[in-house]
């Protein structure tokens, strides 16, 4: 039977969590992530597939004791990572759901006047389904001039990028399961291009403020997108 994706990233959990703190110049950019997001004191964050929580410090800081951040994953492995690592804060609730049906009302309601300012989705788009559609919800559930920002890996448009982007297809090949899978009928690093490509064009369409930055060779492509 084929390993379904949850209990991949689950059996990886350690590893992931390895990668997604001590990355060389990676803690810059998740810094610059949540920057993006235009936080103030006491506002509300959610962030959608949160992973072992690598983000949830930085976005903390931004909201200060007063705010609420929310994270949200679907991979029970993963998420144990993320409340142990956030054990110490309250304002931080680390929640079991998936990102396209966030379980975020109640939580959101008991603790803030229901009011989200802003959806953070890193390294997550590529996963789902329909991009698109994801983000178009999470445009949706942010209020009156609140953010959506996206932080994703994709192949690199810079002069250098051939080098750069044979080393990014074969670390998508491995991280995407079945790992064991020799010949694919839809290249999976193409297939990744298309979901991000979708998913960062229509929060651009959605926004009307909009900040585009690529970071890490090219390779990580950040849009922050403020709404009407």
């Amino acid at each position: 039977m084929a390993e379904s994706t949850q209990e991949f990233y689950g059996r990886w959990a350690r590893l992931y969590d390895l990668i997604a703190r001590e990355t060389p110049g990676i803690a810059r950019l998740r810094r610059r992530a949540a920057a993006a997001c235009r936080l103030e004191p006491g506002d509300t964050v959610v962030e959608m597939g949160c992973g072992t929580g690598a983000n949830l410090p930085y976005l903390r800081e931004q909201v200060g004791p007063a705010g609420t951040v929310i994270g949200i994953d679907f991979t029970r492995p993963v998420l144990e990572r993320a409340r142990a690592a956030t054990a110490d804060d309250d304002n931080v609730h680390v929640l079991q759901g998936d990102a396209t049906r966030p379980p975020v009302d109640a939580s959101v309601s008991t603790a803030t006047d229901g009011a989200i300012d802003a959806v953070l989705a890193t390294f997550v788009v590529g996963m789902l389904a329909d991009p698109a559609g994801a983000v178009d919800d999470w445009c949706d559930l942010v209020g009156p001039d609140g953010t959506v920002v996206l932080a994703n890996a994709a192949r690199s448009e810079a002069w250098y990028a051939p080098p750069v982007n044979a080393v990014f297809r074969a670390i998508v090949v491995l991280s995407t399961p079945p790992t064991a899978k020799l010949r694919y009928t839809d290249a999976p690093h193409v297939r990744l291009d298309e979901k991000i490509d979708a998913a960062h064009a229509r929060l651009r369409e959605r926004a009307v403020a909009v900040a585009d930055e690529t970071h890490v060779f090219g390779v990580v492509r950040l849009t922050g997108g403020r709404l009407e």
